[in-house]
């Protein structure tokens, strides 16, 4: 199916400042801080433009680097304070990692890229494009190292967000460049006019707020995160000599991503295996087939680096070194080397890959869209975290909390929606209204003394919310927060409920049902599998 509508909605205007001139419908897009600094190790495994950071990470691990490099290694990467102090953080050892490959023709200060390098990428030059996060891969590493499971994100799925001007439900790829042209615009009329400053600025800004909205659509922590553009991929895959594919069915995309390639197993260069991954034209299921070859392309560069020898041979070693910390944007605090020697003694890991499920496909203001459900979303990702709640045979029990709801940004009037929802299920009514200076930035549970068990059992019911107990709740009071990013879960829905959405396109019925796939479990350096 060809999904190829890709107009954002209106504000803030496609010529904002961060945003640049581009193709109608398409949303800005930038490009990594280029630091010359020398010095990588396995770093760039991690991170492989869409994050070729789960299974590389583990292959490059099991090498044992020297320590004298250390130093080296992670002082020469650019870091991030994107994730905020105050974020919500996995308990018990366990990680949580997120991925993300920015879709970018320009540097981190916001200069072109050599005409060389975008010949080679296929994705026009420095006025297409925008800072649009194409390829999102959530991976959860727990603290036995028993499995790896990585989720990848389809970027048009159509999700809440908040702190954007002018947008309540967006792409979750557009949560980047919208808000980064928002922060620069404001920052320009407060009369700044440095270009580099408007650049790392406006790119803090973006990666704040896609940690943020996938961290609501998924209901789990993220504790650190890795960031990589289209240059740095095509200089990963470079560094690593290429990487072995497998296709289903030959394809031409050389209108678009430039991807020419027959059926079967072959060997692609770095330019080709840019094109591999970025095709969304002509796939049967569209951007779905798109996480899988994301996948796919992980496996081949951990098993091309086992292969191949490269982790123990200084000389490829020294190219991707010098590929991470040019490419590569890490959160702060994250000491890679450190993580991935402990990594590195567990040896082969394996490693399941998942994509996160699709209602239906829509047009929605004119674009593609992915309809998701996010509390079925919500329970998927913590079951596959193991962090799902055991059943209980033992018939549920009667609640006898009040139940006060506030409403910090979600949909108007959803507060009493909610509060009525939850009186039919047995819950006693309490406040209606507004957030107040105590509520947090997002939807979340608290409540008071005597009420753990409702306000745990609640959580559950809203799709697995953050619930923690709070000395400013009263007595057998649970407070409900909903923000932008909540959805009132369709098992609890009034049936006379109605939304006032934007208008979607009629005849979408006839769109084919997406497929997400069954989840694929493989060890690194394994079989590569092939794919559509």
């Amino acid at each position: 199916m060809n999904r190829t509508h890709d107009t954002p909605a209106p504000p803030p205007r496609r010529d904002t400042p961060g945003y640049g001139p581009q193709r109608v419908g398409r949303p800005a897009r930038h490009a990594e801080h280029r630091d010359r600094r020398g010095g990588f190790r396995r770093a760039a495994l991690i991170m492989a433009r869409m994050l070729g950071a789960t299974t590389a990470l583990a292959v490059l691990t099991g090498t044992g680097l020297a320590w004298s490099a250390k130093q080296d290694f992670d002082s020469g990467f650019t870091h991030s304070t994107a994730l905020g102090e105050d974020a919500p953080r996995s308990g018990g050892g366990a990680v949580n990692i997120l991925l993300i490959g920015l879709d970018t023709r320009k540097d981190l200060d916001g200069n072109d890229l050599p005409k060389e390098i975008l010949d080679q990428l296929h994705a026009g030059d420095g006025t297409e494009g925008g800072y649009n996060a194409n390829s999102l891969i959530l991976l959860h590493i727990p603290a036995d190292l028993s499995k790896i499971v990585a989720f990848s994100i389809p970027r048009d799925d159509y999700v809440p967000v908040s702190g954007i001007p002018g947008y309540s439900q967006i792409k979750i790829k557009e949560a980047y460049g919208l808000k980064k042209a928002a922060v620069q615009a404001k920052l320009i009329e407060q009369g700044e006019k440095d270009p580099v400053v408007l650049e790392r600025r406006g790119r803090e800004a973006g990666r704040a707020s896609i940690v943020s909205t996938v961290r609501n659509l998924v209901g789990v922590p993220i504790d650190r995160f890795a960031e990589i553009s289209l240059a740095g991929f095509y200089d990963l895959a470079t560094a690593v000599g290429g990487v072995d594919v497998c296709l289903n069915n030959a394809v031409d995309d050389s209108a678009y991503s430039g991807a020419v390639f027959p059926a079967g197993r072959q060997h692609l260069n770095g330019s080709d295996a840019l094109a591999f991954v970025r095709q969304r034209h002509g796939l049967r299921n569209g951007d779905l087939d798109r996480t899988h070859r994301q996948q796919a392309f992980l496996t081949s560069v951990a098993k091309s680096l086992k292969d191949s020898g490269t982790l123990t041979n200084l000389s490829r070693l020294t190219q991707l070194m010098d590929v991470a910390h040019k490419d590569v944007v890490l959160s702060d605090g994250w000491n890679l080397f450190d993580f991935a020697r402990e990594l590195g003694a567990a040896g082969s890991l394996p490693v399941e890959f998942r994509t996160l499920p699709v209602v239906r496909y829509d047009v929605i203001d004119g674009q593609d869209v992915n309809i998701v459900d996010p509390t079925a979303i919500k329970r998927e990702v913590r079951a596959a975290f193991g962090q799902e709640v055991a059943a209980t045979t033992t018939p549920a029990r009667t609640p006898t909390s009040v139940v006060d709801v506030h409403n910090i940004g979600g949909v108007a009037g959803q507060a009493a929606t909610l509060s009525a929802a939850l009186t039919a299920r047995g819950y006693r009514a309490g406040e209606i209204g507004n957030g107040t200076t105590g509520d947090g930035p997002t939807s979340a549970l608290t409540y008071g003394p005597g009420a753990a068990e409702d306000a745990r059992a609640l959580a559950e019911t809203l799709g697995g919310l953050p619930v923690s107990a709070s000395a400013t709740v009263e007595e057998g009071h649970v407070r409900v927060v909903v923000g932008a990013d909540f959805t009132l879960p369709t098992e609890i829905a009034p049936t006379t409920t109605t939304t006032t959405t934007t208008t979607t396109t009629p005849g979408n019925s006839t769109m084919p049902l997406p497929d997400a796939g069954k989840p694929v479990t493989t060890t690194i350096g394994s079989t590569i599998p092939c794919v559509n």
